[in-house]
C-alpha cells in the first residue's frame, strides 16, 4: 500500500504544511535529544569518550523512533486496517517538509518584490546561519536559493526514499537523524566530538537520495524549460566542492539549470568565509524571480520523486 500512502502523504503536506496545532514529532524528538544528551555528557571526560558517548545518542535516539513508530502504526491497524492508513500517511508528512520550504521562499519572495528588505532579511535569519544584518537583495537572494536547493534532499527526495522502502517507520527514523544531524552535527569545541556519529550517519542516509535528487533535478529542469545541459555539468563538475558530500548535489543543479552562480562570501559572526563557487560562472545576475523559479524546481522534484518511488514500488 505504500504507493498509495507515500503519494497521500505529500498530498497532505503540500495542502496542509504542519498545521500549529498539531504536536510536531520533530520538537518531541528535539527534546528527546536534549534531554539525552544531558544525561550523556558528563560521562564524557575525553574525546575519545565524547566520542563514544556521542554514538550513543547517534543510536539510541533513530532505534527509538523506529520502534515507537512501528508500535504506534501496528496499534493502529488492530482498530482498522483504514486507520493505519491514514496515521502512516500523515506520519510520513510530517517528515516532507516540501510546503514549509516553498512558504519560506514565497515570504523572501514577496517581501523582495514590494520593496521590503528588512521584514525579508528576518525570514532570511530564520534559514540560514550567516549573518543577515548588511545582506542587500541580491545576498538574500542567493541565501534563500541556496537554502531551498540543498533542502531539497533532506526536506524532500529523502523522506520519500525512506517512506518507500520501509513505511513511516523508516522515514520517522531518518527525521530523527537529520533532526540530530541539525542539533548536535556541527564542527565546533561543543560537538566536534559529541555530534561526530550524528554528523556522519546523516552523510550516510543521504548518500543515495542526494544522487536521485541530481537525476530529478535535471529532468525537473527540462520540464521547466530551463537548462537540463547545464545542471548536469555543474553537478559533475561543482558538487565535490561543497563542504557537504550530499548537498553539494541539488545546489548545483540548480544553480546550473538557473543559469546563476552559487556561493562565494558568507559572514559568520562578522568573520569572512568563502564558499567555492557552482553553476554558470559569472552567469546571469541573481534576482528575486530566481527565488520563485527555485520554488518551482522544489515542487516538481517533490512530485518526481513520488512518481519514481510508486513505480519502482510498483514493479518491484
Amino acid at each position: 500500500m505504500l504507493w498509495l500512502i507515500v503519494p497521500l502523504a505529500l498530498l497532505l503536506d503540500l495542502v496542509f504544511g504542519d498545521p500549529l496545532f498539531i504536536p510536531h514529532p520533530v520538537k518531541i524528538m528535539g527534546r528527546a535529544i536534549t534531554g539525552l544528551e544531558k544525561l550523556l555528557r558528563p560521562l564524557a571526560r575525553s574525546k575519545r569518550s565524547e566520542r563514544f558517548t556521542g554514538c550513543l545518542l547517534a543510536l539510541i535516539i533513530p532505534g527509538t523512533v523506529y520502534v515507537l513508530t512501528l508500535w504506534v502504526c501496528w496499534a493502529a491497524g488492530t482498530i482498522h486496517h483504514n486507520l493505519e492508513i491514514v496515521l502512516s500517511a500523515w506520519l510520513i508528512s510530517t517528515t516532507i517538509a516540501a510546503r514549509g520550504l516553498m512558504d519560506v521562499g514565497r515570504s523572501v519572495y514577496r517581501y523582495l518584490f514590494y520593496g521590503e528588505l528588512e521584514p525579508a532579511r528576518k525570514v532570511v535569519d530564520g534559514i540560514v546561519g550567516r549573518d543577515t544584518g548588511d545582506m542587500n537583495e541580491q545576498e538574500m537572494t542567493r541565501a534563500t536559493v541556496e537554502t531551498m536547493a540543498e533542502n531539497i534532499v533532506d526536506a524532500v527526495v529523502a523522506p520519500i526514499f525512506f517512506a518507500f522502502i520501509g513505511g513511516a517507520p523508516l522515514a520517522m527514523t531518518y527525521r530523527a537523524i537529520n533532526t540530530l544531524d541539525s542539533m548536535v552535527g556541527y564542527r565546533n569545541s561543543r560537538y566536534l566530538y559529541f555530534g561526530w556519529a550524528s554528523a556522519r550517519l546523516d552523510d550516510l542516509v543521504n548518500y543515495i537520495p542526494a544522487r536521485i535528487t541530481g537525476v530529478l533535478i535535471v529532468i525537473a529542469a527540462i520540464i521547466l524549460r530551463c537548462q537540463p545541459v547545464t545542471a548536469a555539468v555543474s553537478i559533475f563538475r561543482d558538487s565535490g566542492k561543497h563542504p557537504s558530500p550530499n548537498s553539494g548535489i541539488p545546489e548545483a543543479g540548480v544553480a546550473g539549470a538557473l543559469g546563476v552562480c552559487l556561493g562565494g562570501t558568507n559572514y559568520y559572526e562578522g568573520i569572512p568565509s568563502f564558499r567555492p563557487l557552482m553553476g554558470v560562472s559569472p552567469g546571469n545576475i541573481l534576482g528575486y524571480d530566481h527565488i520563485k523559479q527555485t520554488i518551482r524546481f522544489v515542487y516538481v522534484t517533490a512530485i518526481l520523486a513520488v512518481l519514481l518511488g510508486s513505480y519502482v514500488y510498483k514493479i518491484l
